[in-house]
């Protein structure tokens, strides 16, 4: 078998922003509207995670609620704040529960979610917050302001001369060396895509623009039969360095989280907005995104191909099938 036959049967076993509509979750409920009104104009609503009717004659309502700049690059959201909550005292009114007042509060994460969660997901959001936790642990590890990311990615340079890798998040950093461009060789297959080969890394940080890269492997490496790949192929810098965000690619993988459209914020009970791919139709775990703008553990900052920026949790970097 191949390594590319065996990599795509291992698959198969494991499995500037437009202004856009708001799309609620399907579960959303009747209060929703009257306590979005309570939220603070510098924060967004994300959706309804609870409710409380122990008490019949004084309800509680209880919403996500992240800030307004969450999506944006200059100022991306961290995935390891759990955010806030608005906390809304409800009352009956024609029959119907609507919010009388609100007051935000720090999110409190023992408040069990009433979300349905994703029925195909392999894990919950439980498990990703254990995997966050984890993942946090490595920052001292990181150069200082750093954020922890966990996303694959390659480079989309068509320089010939490659893509450098810079010490440090800075067009004057120094230079440790460079990724390929797009390689493409003779050989009997035809396994090479059209535009050629893409050197692909392991993206476990990002800083002002960049992201803090290494494990960079040969373009199309692992894809290949050993016995036809050019010994002379180009070898890419495989240390830890930057590059710039506006160089890099992925495809979108299976996050365990609602297909189709982008979070407000790094976390699943986020505002919601459906988005498009390159094709027109919606994103999910088989295409990627126009441009990569930033990374917060297991989420990467993304627009899609019709202008809608938002938050995806998981990027993969295959390029021969999808990432399920």
């Amino acid at each position: 078998m191949t390594r590319i036959a065996a990599l795509i049967a291992g698959l198969l076993v494991a499995g500037p922003a437009l202004a856009q509509p708001v799309t609620p979750s399907p579960e959303t409920p009747e209060w929703f509207a009257s306590a979005r009104a309570f939220v603070p104009p510098d924060r967004v609503a994300g959706q309804a995670f609870h409710v409380d009717l122990s008490n019949p004659q004084a309800p509680v309502g209880y919403l996500a609620v992240y800030p307004a700049n969450a999506s944006d690059p200059k100022t991306p959201a961290s995935a390891f704040d759990a955010g806030e909550m608005l906390v809304a005292k409800l009352a009956h009114s024609d029959g119907k529960l609507t919010t009388l007042s609100a007051e935000l509060r720090p999110r409190d994460l023992t408040l069990t979610s009433s979300m349905p969660s994703v029925a195909s997901a392999a894990r919950d959001d439980d498990g990703y917050r254990e995997l966050h936790a984890e993942l946090l642990k490595t920052r001292g590890t990181l150069p200082d302001g750093a954020m922890p990311c966990d996303i694959h990615g390659w480079s989309e340079d068509r320089d010939p001369n490659g893509l450098n890798v810079r010490a440090g998040p800075s067009a004057k950093a120094k230079v440790l060396g460079t990724l390929p461009a797009p390689y493409k060789f003779k050989r009997k297959g035809d396994n090479v895509p059209e535009g050629g080969w893409l050197t692909e890394f392991s993206i476990l940080g990002f800083k002002d623009g960049w992201f803090l890269i290494e494990g960079a492997t040969p373009p199309g490496k692992d894809y290949e039969d050993e016995s036809v790949y050019p010994r002379n192929h180009p070898k890419p810098y495989g240390g830890r360095g930057w590059v710039a965000a506006n160089k890099i690619g992925a495809q979108y993988a299976n996050g365990d989280t609602r297909m189709g459209g982008l979070f407000q914020a790094p976390h699943v009970d986020a505002q919601w907005t459906p988005a498009k791919g390159d094709g027109g139709s919606e994103i999910g775990a088989d295409g990627g995104p126009k441009r990569i703008l930033a990374c917060s553990g297991f989420w990467a900052l993304v627009e899609s191909h019709d202008g809608v920026r938002g938050w995806w949790r998981r990027l993969c970097s295959n390029q021969v099938t999808n990432c399920s």
